[in-house]
Protein backbone atom coordinates (compact mmCIF):
# COMPACT_ATOMS: atom_id res chain seq x y z
CA UNK A 1 0.00 0.00 0.00
CA UNK A 2 1.41 3.37 -0.92
CA UNK A 3 1.57 6.33 1.41
CA UNK A 4 -0.70 8.23 -0.99
CA UNK A 5 -3.54 5.79 -0.26
CA UNK A 6 -3.26 6.33 3.48
CA UNK A 7 -5.25 9.12 5.08
CA UNK A 8 -4.40 11.28 8.05
CA UNK A 9 -6.79 11.22 10.99
CA UNK A 10 -8.22 14.58 9.89
CA UNK A 11 -8.88 13.22 6.39
CA UNK A 12 -10.43 10.04 7.83
CA UNK A 13 -12.62 12.15 10.12
CA UNK A 14 -13.78 14.25 7.18
CA UNK A 15 -14.57 11.23 5.02
CA UNK A 16 -16.29 9.25 7.76
CA UNK A 17 -18.13 12.07 9.49
CA UNK A 18 -16.70 11.03 12.85
CA UNK A 19 -14.75 13.47 14.99
CA UNK A 20 -11.08 12.90 15.75
CA UNK A 21 -12.05 12.17 19.36
CA UNK A 22 -14.51 9.50 18.19
CA UNK A 23 -11.85 7.87 15.98
CA UNK A 24 -9.48 7.71 18.96
CA UNK A 25 -12.27 6.38 21.20
CA UNK A 26 -13.25 3.72 18.66
CA UNK A 27 -9.64 2.59 18.45
CA UNK A 28 -9.34 2.51 22.25
CA UNK A 29 -12.47 0.33 22.71
CA UNK A 30 -11.56 -2.05 19.89
CA UNK A 31 -13.91 -0.94 17.12
CA UNK A 32 -10.90 0.08 15.04
CA UNK A 33 -7.98 -2.30 14.99
CA UNK A 34 -4.81 -2.53 12.98
CA UNK A 35 -4.64 1.20 12.28
CA UNK A 36 -1.24 1.69 10.72
CA UNK A 37 1.16 4.35 11.90
CA UNK A 38 3.57 6.54 10.03
CA UNK A 39 7.21 6.55 11.08
CA UNK A 40 6.33 9.64 13.12
CA UNK A 41 3.86 7.52 15.12
CA UNK A 42 0.80 9.29 13.72
CA UNK A 43 -2.19 7.17 12.73
CA UNK A 44 -2.83 6.49 9.05
CA UNK A 45 -6.11 5.13 7.72
CA UNK A 46 -6.34 2.76 4.75
CA UNK A 47 -9.21 2.51 2.27
CA UNK A 48 -10.32 -0.62 4.18
CA UNK A 49 -10.38 1.39 7.42
CA UNK A 50 -12.57 4.03 5.72
CA UNK A 51 -14.91 1.28 4.49
CA UNK A 52 -15.14 -0.13 8.03
CA UNK A 53 -15.87 3.37 9.36
CA UNK A 54 -18.75 3.51 6.87
CA UNK A 55 -20.22 0.37 8.44
CA UNK A 56 -19.74 1.81 11.93
CA UNK A 57 -21.39 5.06 10.80
CA UNK A 58 -24.43 3.11 9.59
CA UNK A 59 -24.68 1.15 12.83
CA UNK A 60 -24.29 4.24 14.98
CA UNK A 61 -26.69 6.39 12.93
CA UNK A 62 -29.34 3.70 13.22
CA UNK A 63 -28.96 3.62 16.98
CA UNK A 64 -26.99 0.47 17.61
CA UNK A 65 -25.59 0.50 21.16
CA UNK A 66 -21.80 0.58 21.52
CA UNK A 67 -21.82 -2.86 23.19
CA UNK A 68 -23.52 -4.36 20.11
CA UNK A 69 -21.14 -2.50 17.81
CA UNK A 70 -18.23 -4.00 19.74
CA UNK A 71 -19.76 -7.48 19.47
CA UNK A 72 -20.25 -6.99 15.73
CA UNK A 73 -16.59 -5.91 15.39
CA UNK A 74 -15.44 -8.99 17.31
CA UNK A 75 -17.51 -11.23 15.05
CA UNK A 76 -16.26 -9.48 11.91
CA UNK A 77 -12.64 -10.26 12.86
CA UNK A 78 -13.37 -13.99 12.88
CA UNK A 79 -14.00 -16.05 9.75
CA UNK A 80 -16.33 -18.98 9.46
CA UNK A 81 -20.00 -19.89 9.63
CA UNK A 82 -20.35 -19.23 13.37
CA UNK A 83 -19.16 -15.67 12.89
CA UNK A 84 -21.50 -15.16 9.96
CA UNK A 85 -24.45 -16.59 11.89
CA UNK A 86 -23.62 -14.32 14.84
CA UNK A 87 -23.45 -11.26 12.59
CA UNK A 88 -26.72 -12.17 10.90
CA UNK A 89 -28.46 -12.62 14.26
CA UNK A 90 -27.08 -9.35 15.62
CA UNK A 91 -28.00 -7.39 12.47
CA UNK A 92 -31.49 -8.94 12.31
CA UNK A 93 -32.10 -7.96 15.93
CA UNK A 94 -30.88 -4.44 15.18
CA UNK A 95 -33.02 -4.28 12.03
CA UNK A 96 -36.06 -5.13 14.15
CA UNK A 97 -35.17 -2.32 16.58
CA UNK A 98 -34.74 0.11 13.66
CA UNK A 99 -38.08 -0.97 12.24
CA UNK A 100 -39.75 -0.43 15.63
CA UNK A 101 -38.18 3.03 15.88
CA UNK A 102 -39.38 3.92 12.37
CA UNK A 103 -42.92 2.80 13.28
CA UNK A 104 -42.80 4.96 16.42
CA UNK A 105 -41.54 7.95 14.44
CA UNK A 106 -44.31 7.46 11.87
CA UNK A 107 -46.93 7.48 14.65
CA UNK A 108 -45.37 10.60 16.16
CA UNK A 109 -45.23 12.29 12.76
CA UNK A 110 -48.90 11.47 12.22
CA UNK A 111 -49.68 13.08 15.57
CA UNK A 112 -47.73 16.21 14.56
CA UNK A 113 -49.58 16.42 11.27
CA UNK A 114 -52.92 16.05 13.08
CA UNK A 115 -51.94 18.96 15.33
CA UNK A 116 -50.98 21.08 12.33
CA UNK A 117 -54.32 20.28 10.65
CA UNK A 118 -56.21 21.12 13.83
CA UNK A 119 -54.46 24.48 14.24
CA UNK A 120 -55.19 25.32 10.62
CA UNK A 121 -58.87 24.44 11.11
CA UNK A 122 -59.30 26.83 14.04
CA UNK A 123 -57.62 29.77 12.33
CA UNK A 124 -59.97 32.66 11.49
CA UNK A 125 -60.92 33.16 7.84
CA UNK A 126 -58.32 35.93 7.56
CA UNK A 127 -55.28 34.50 9.34
CA UNK A 128 -53.24 37.67 8.78
CA UNK A 129 -52.11 38.78 12.21
CA UNK A 130 -52.93 42.31 13.34
CA UNK A 131 -49.97 44.60 12.93
CA UNK A 132 -47.91 44.73 16.07
CA UNK A 133 -48.63 47.81 18.15
CA UNK A 134 -45.92 50.43 18.28
CA UNK A 135 -43.79 50.09 21.39
CA UNK A 136 -44.83 52.35 24.24
CA UNK A 137 -42.60 55.39 24.67
CA UNK A 138 -40.02 55.12 27.41
CA UNK A 139 -41.34 57.14 30.37
CA UNK A 140 -37.85 58.35 31.31
CA UNK A 141 -35.71 59.04 28.28
CA UNK A 142 -32.13 57.94 28.51
CA UNK A 143 -29.76 60.87 28.89
CA UNK A 144 -27.75 61.92 25.90
CA UNK A 145 -24.27 60.85 26.94
CA UNK A 146 -22.54 63.74 25.18
CA UNK A 147 -24.80 66.23 27.01
CA UNK A 148 -24.35 64.39 30.29
CA UNK A 149 -20.54 64.62 30.01
CA UNK A 150 -20.53 68.33 29.16
CA UNK A 151 -23.06 69.03 31.95
CA UNK A 152 -20.91 67.13 34.43
CA UNK A 153 -17.82 69.13 33.37
CA UNK A 154 -19.60 72.47 33.71
CA UNK A 155 -21.07 71.46 37.09
CA UNK A 156 -17.62 70.42 38.27
CA UNK A 157 -16.21 73.79 37.19
CA UNK A 158 -18.99 75.77 38.84
CA UNK A 159 -18.57 73.92 42.13
CA UNK A 160 -14.81 74.20 42.22
CA UNK A 161 -13.39 75.41 45.53
CA UNK A 162 -13.67 79.14 45.84
CA UNK A 163 -16.68 79.48 43.53
CA UNK A 164 -20.15 80.14 44.74
CA UNK A 165 -23.21 78.31 43.45
CA UNK A 166 -26.21 80.32 42.44
CA UNK A 167 -29.46 79.44 43.97
CA UNK A 168 -32.16 79.45 41.33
Amino acid sequence: MTTQQLLTPAEAAERSGFSLDTLRYYERIGLLTSITRATSGHRRFSPDDIGWLGILRCLRDTGMPIADMRRYAELARVEGPESLLGRIELLERHDTAVNDRIALLERQRSHLRDKIDYYRSVLPADPTPDPAPAPAPDPIPAPDRSTARSTARSTARSTAPGTARRAD
